[in-house]
């Protein structure tokens, strides 16, 4: 009688789903050549049409996907970027910075019916120092989400998840009026909020005296030798 993982030996069928021109698709692209490099056959998906094979990890999506596609792999994983079951749906980690949090939890987990629901296989932390950009944001996230996708295929066996326990809270979708600044509220104070804006495709504003301004920001470098 064959082993019930069998189909874990390599190469194993690996679909990298990102459905949206997202910034998570540098890493995605990433995670597939590192995936293919270890001995797998791997490819980035773009749609849901096409998807098929072994293990699919699905990276930033936005369109939930049907139970009916999720039947055509083994396996369906999600990175999700909060302490599930708080902080499921969008944005997770730039509603976490705008909280004023520096410590940023992120799981691999199972895709289910529900969002963001399904048994959590890994939970690991990312640490800020609370001066980062939104680059620099992106870039400790998607190198951690490459990270746990590659644990998981690393693994002897694949691992099953633990349920979710607890109460579950939702983070809506950000909007561009998200973007918004005061300007009767000081620099400091809404610092968390210049951190998470892109300067290009939602960027920081402010409304007075009958107009409206852009307020772009960059990083120049350290003051006195500390960040």
């Amino acid at each position: 009688m064959k082993d019930v993982h069998d189909w874990w030996q390599r190469p194993r069928r690996v679909a990298v789903l990102v459905d949206n021109p997202s910034w998570i698709l540098p890493y995605a692209e990433r995670l597939v050549s590192l995936l293919e490099a270890n001995g797998d056959r791997a490819r980035l998906c773009r749609s849901h049409d096409e998807l098929e094979g072994d293990v699919a990890f699905y990276l930033g999506c936005i369109r939930i996907t049907p139970r009916a596609v999720r039947e055509r792999m083994r396996r369906n994983l999600v990175v999700h970027a909060s302490d599930l079951p708080k902080g499921r749906g969008f944005s997770p980690w730039t509603w976490q910075i705008l909280e004023g949090k520096n410590e940023i939890p992120i799981c691999l987990l199972e895709a289910v019916d529900e969002v963001d629901a399904g048994p959590v296989i890994y939970r690991d932390r990312i640490r800020f120092a609370g001066h980062e950009l939104i680059d620099e944001l992106r870039a400790a996230i998607g190198q951690a989400t490459i990270d746990l996708c590659q644990r998981f295929m690393m693994e002897a066996v694949p691992l099953e998840g633990t349920p979710q326990r607890g109460e579950a809270t939702i983070y809506r979708r950000r909007r561009p009026d998200d973007s918004r600044l005061d300007p009767n509220l000081s620099l400091a104070q809404q610092f968390d909020l210049l951190r998470t804006v892109d300067n290009n495709r939602y960027p920081a504003f402010f409304e007075l005296r009958g107009h409206r301004y852009i307020v772009k920001i960059e990083k120049q470098g350290l003051i006195g030798g500390r960040p």
